[in-house]
């Protein structure tokens, strides 16, 4: 299981919301890039990056910072936020990324996810963003009346790498990992999942890791590492132990 450290950008700035309110933004460096440059050297094998003005604008608005975040680190980096048309697939596939999130285009538009998806097999990340099992779209801003799951089943036959799965009323809030509701996702498909929100002490990444019916492809962790909660070598150090 990857321990994936979290760079969310907001008008140039490394920042964490409190459950994707952008009213409760806390800045944490002024230059994203030192920042993912500084987890790959504790350790960090993969680094998940979001556009939160992009998410709302549902177009980028950060690009040439994720792009050379993605083009300085020796690792692989995922980014999210706005992505909703094949030119900015294209564009950041083309420009040193290695994954793409789609989240609200799986709903709003089937038939671009799966393209997307087909297109560039393997590469094509499913964001899902859900509160109380219900999803939410467009920089959380809006609920869907979709549930977590059935969201997934749609494309498992679709090439997808991987699906973040996050616990909104718990991201940036260290309330501790939805353990449950992300394991009930990853036993209902065959696409791995990626853990997201709520991770606040190394007791959540046990958790995670003890679940024996089913794994984890990783774990994106933001505040907690920010606020010194967790150290990335501990995390990292329990994952490789448990292997």
């Amino acid at each position: 299981m990857l321990i994936i450290p979290a760079v969310d950008v907001k008008n140039g700035q490394c920042v964490r919301l409190a459950q994707g309110d952008f009213n409760r933004v806390t800045v944490y460096a002024e230059n994203p890039v030192d920042m993912a440059r500084r987890w790959v050297q504790k350790g960090a094998q993969r680094i998940h990056l979001v556009d939160l003005d992009g998410s709302v604008a549902g177009l980028p608005k950060n690009a040439p910072i994720l792009v050379e975040i993605a083009k300085s680190v020796p690792v692989p980096v995922e980014v999210g936020g706005g992505i909703r048309s094949m030119e900015t697939v294209n564009y950041y596939l083309e420009n040193g990324v290695s994954s793409v999130i789609l989240g609200t285009s799986a709903i709003a538009d089937e038939a671009f996810v799966r393209t997307a998806a087909r297109t560039h097999r393997g590469k094509i990340i499913l964001g899902i963003d859900a509160l109380a099992g219900e999803v939410a779209v467009r920089g959380w801003t809006q609920k869907t009346g979709q549930n977590a799951v059935e969201l997934a089943e749609r494309y498992v036959h679709d090439g997808i790498q991987a699906i973040v799965y996050t616990d909104i009323s718990r991201d940036g809030m260290e309330a501790g990992v939805n353990v449950e509701q992300t394991r009930a996702l990853a036993k209902a498909v065959n696409i791995p999942v990626i853990a997201s929100g709520g991770v606040a002490t190394l007791a959540d990444i046990d958790a995670l890791l003890a679940v024996k019916d089913c794994s984890f492809y990783g774990v994106i962790v933001g505040r907690a590492l920010y606020t010194g909660a967790i150290a990335l070598e501990d995390a990292i150090a329990k994952t490789q132990a448990a292997s």
